[in-house]
């Protein structure tokens, strides 16, 4: 019998220190000791959960689990471990913890999204130095296998546009706001009261997890790098009932979506080297029958193009203990293969620097609400506005609220949804229909995609 078919038990045994054991990492813990001989099958060697450091050692778990294995000290644990599972979440000691783990040539595992949006490519840069591997499946999307793809299956090809709905929080609101019609604090409340939104929702509802991951995602797809500070970001606490059911008349449905695109530089020829890059987090109107507008619930879907590929969806669950440790547990299932193969790490640094494109040198399509006495010739003047800026008209809707039509008396709605101009087009078109007089207020302004 060959060496490499022995019996499990004969088989390396890496060390692994798990840093956090909250809802996530508590279920890792849990695979890790309940499912050893399957994962010692796939992985080429017995992983060993060798203790779980943690900020309190009292505080109750999700998963009963030995008590020995926690401790408060977590650098003596990364000292000893051949790999390190961190999903403690936050900035810093995190950070001190994954630089520690690689200076010593220990592979690491992370699910936190903010930190490497802050500081990915640096740390990318020490995993390479070092020879070893930084994994981060569950920093975007939960159990979605979406970095992956994009680092392996899509390596040969150019990506060159994804839209992601990556926060789960934010698509329950907006369903619910959909399917019932609540207003967006009723839809908030009850998303808490199931555990889909925080006590403090903010991250959440203002898209800063969400731009967070679409910096991970720009990052690879365009293998340029992206912090936090570049991503554009608006949160969903300004869409109302009314713009909900003025999208649904007209046949759209509104999603925050993590938009990251590559763009052609003004007065440039096209070619990789006339490229920029934009990423942007903002409420959006789909077309009902776009694949990202059927996405209900919690639940995330992210959307590629590529060149040679073409478009290609990842759906499914896009957080919760068991989903998010699934795919902590292929990267360190993947990761541990590649040690006991002795093979290099895989970095993640960045081959060019794309220059950064403000959101004023995007095309995109504006649906603006508009609240306007009803008085004649009042359309008109709004529409001149509109061609003055080389911005045409796709749809236009009106709604009557009191007084005869014409009359003076009352007030109309009217919801335009443009066709795609640039953004600084856009912009200025909206300021100056701010200042028709017969224009009381811009009720809402949202961006367009996939008309």
């Amino acid at each position: 019998m060959p060496d490499d078919a022995a019996a499990p038990e004969a088989r390396k045994v890496l060390k692994v220190a798990l840093l956090g054991c909250g809802t996530v990492g508590s279920q890792v813990a849990r695979i890790l000791l309940e499912d050893g001989d399957a994962l010692a099958a796939r992985s080429g060697a017995r992983l060993e959960l060798a203790g779980i450091a943690v900020r309190s050692l009292d505080a109750k778990r999700d998963v009963d689990l030995p008590r020995e294995l926690f401790t408060d000290e977590a650098e003596p644990l990364v000292d000893s471990a051949d790999l390190v599972v961190e999903l403690m979440g936050g900035i810093e000691p995190a950070r001190s913890l994954i630089l520690r783990a690689i200076r010593k040539g220990a592979s690491v595992v992370t699910g936190n999204k903010a930190l490497l949006a802050q500081d990915g490519p640096a740390l990318f840069e020490e995993a390479d130095r070092n020879n070893a591997e930084l994994s981060f499946e569950a920093a975007v999307a939960g159990a979605i296998p979406i970095i992956r793809p994009i680092r392996e299956s899509l390596s040969g090809d150019r990506i060159t546009r994804v839209l992601g709905i990556v926060n789960g929080t934010t698509n329950y609101i907006l369903d619910q706001m959909d399917t019932t019609g609540e207003a967006f604090a009723d839809a908030l409340a009850e998303a808490q009261r199931l555990g889909y939104a925080e006590a403090d929702p903010t991250a959440d509802v203002e898209g800063h997890d969400a731009a967070a991951k679409a910096a991970l995602l720009a990052t690879l797809a365009f293998h340029t790098p992206v912090s936090l500070e570049d991503v554009r970001c608006q949160g969903i606490t300004s869409v109302t009932a009314e713009d909900i059911a003025a999208a649904k008349e007209s046949g759209f449905v509104i999603k925050l979506l993590a938009i990251a695109e590559l763009v052609q530089l003004e007065g440039r020829e096209g070619g990789e080297g006339n490229e920029g890059t934009s990423v942007r987090v903002h409420p959006t109107l789909l077309p009902r029958e776009h694949p990202l507008a059927a996405v209900r619930g919690a639940y995330n879907a992210v959307f590629v193009e590529a060149e040679n590929a073409g478009q290609l969806m990842f759906y499914g669950a896009g957080a919760g203990g068991r989903p998010t440790a699934s795919a902590v547990m292929g990267d360190l299932v993947s990761t541990a293969r590649r040690v006991v193969a002795g093979a290099p790490g895989r970095t993640d640094t960045a081959t060019r620097r794309l220059p950064m494109v403000g959101v004023e040198g995007i095309v995109t399509s504006y649906s603006i609400g508009l609240e306007v006495a009803d008085q004649p010739g009042v359309l008109s003047r709004v529409a001149a506005v509109f061609a003055e800026h080389g911005v045409s008209i796709e749809a236009m809707r009106q709604t009557l609220d009191g007084g005869a039509p014409g009359s003076g008396t009352g007030r109309a709605e009217l919801r335009f949804v443009t066709h795609r101009a640039t953004e600084k087009a856009l912009a200025e078109t909206v300021a100056d229909i701010k200042n028709l007089d017969a224009v009381e207020s811009v009720t809402s302004v949202l961006r367009v995609e996939g008309v």
